[in-house]
């Protein structure tokens, strides 16, 4: 009996990543494109990023040694506001999408039903297959990266709401009249939690201490300091990065409270490179959670974990579309 597979895209403003993912949720063989979403002459059409899908498509199936007659369906995470149902990307700024109806362009192209979701939803549904939050019908996960992503599963699906633009977490409050957010809002968790804030507050502190040990570990060069670079400093028994890394897991517990007392899901997982602090990110976070949380029953309460999947849970979750939107 043959074997049948799902191709599972993560399409990136910079990068189109593709796996073939068989019925086990392992990955066979996988590719990774730039998506060339601009050009000299500006953005580049949907046509085109679609054709760009397309070849990484039959890239990650040659180096799966799979045909494309093994390939039962396709399933797009992609940036910006989805809907599934309809198979268009209502709007995506870093690709300039707007009502583009992503599942017919695909379809015309590789002959195979596809689905559609949000990047972030199919990193969540990803955990919730064959990641940390698997035997969970109820989880949330946060991406802390250049923004902060979202997913929420409730009873076993994906919180879209009536415009498909649920679970926006990066953007709920968290300091009125903040920070200002690159969605034009202030104060929204994503200007103080996600890592490019904690790049932000790490060079304002190195500005504040000219004297702080995060200056040699960044080579004395601000445009090297990354998220590890307050982490690594206070491991070393810098002072100042420790008051850099206690502001921020103060940020980031103070809004995973607000998740867990909105959603109360069984699991919430923290994502993207800094969840490869492990505990020193969680064990103080859920001191945060178990302290503030309005559930005070600590062995009841919502279960803090790292994602494990990293970039494969963005795959293996639109792989894994079918399972909710296929009729």
């Amino acid at each position: 009996m043959t074997e049948k597979y799902q191709l599972g895209i993560d399409l990136g403003g910079t990068n189109i990543a593709v796996g073939v993912v068989d019925e086990e949720f392992h990955i066979a063989g996988k590719a990774s494109i730039p998506t060339e979403a601009e050009t000299k002459d500006g953005m580049a059409a949907p046509e085109t990023i679609a054709d760009r899908m397309a070849e990484a498509a039959r890239l990650a199936l040659e180096k799966a040694a799979v045909s494309i007659d093994q390939v039962e369906t396709i399933g797009i995470g992609s940036p910006g506001s989805v809907d599934p149902f309809k198979g268009v990307v209502k709007y995506a700024n870093n690709l300039h999408f707007f009502q583009t109806p992503l599942r017919k362009l695909l379809q015309e192209r590789l002959h195979k039903p596809v689905f559609v979701e949000n990047d972030a939803n199919a990193a969540a549904y990803g955990e919730a297959m064959a990641g940390a939050s698997k035997g969970f019908r109820n989880s949330v996960m946060i991406t802390l990266g250049t923004g902060v992503g979202g997913g929420v599963i409730i009873d076993g699906k994906l919180l879209t709401g009536c415009s498909y633009c649920g679970g926006e977490l990066g953007h709920t409050g968290m300091v009125y009249g903040g920070e200002l957010c690159t969605c034009g809002r202030r104060g929204c968790i994503e200007a103080y939690c996600s890592a490019t804030a904690l790049i932000r507050q790490t060079k304002c502190k190195m500005e504040e201490f000219p004297e702080s040990a995060m200056w040699g570990i960044c080579g004395g060069d601000l445009e090297q300091v990354n998220g590890k670079t307050a982490f690594d400093g206070m491991r070393a028994g810098d002072a100042p990065a420790l008051e850099v890394v206690n502001q921020f897991i103060n940020y980031l517990g103070y809004a995973v409270t607000n998740y867990v007392n909105l959603l109360q899901p069984e699991i919430l997982l923290i994502g993207g490179g800094i969840c490869k602090e492990g505990e020193t990110l969680l064990s103080p976070l859920r001191e945060i959670l178990n302290r503030d949380a309005y559930c005070k029953t600590p062995e009841e309460n919502t279960k803090l974990a790292a994602a494990t999947l990293g970039n494969d849970a963005g795959i293996i979750g639109a792989a894994s579309l079918y399972r909710l939107y296929q009729s």
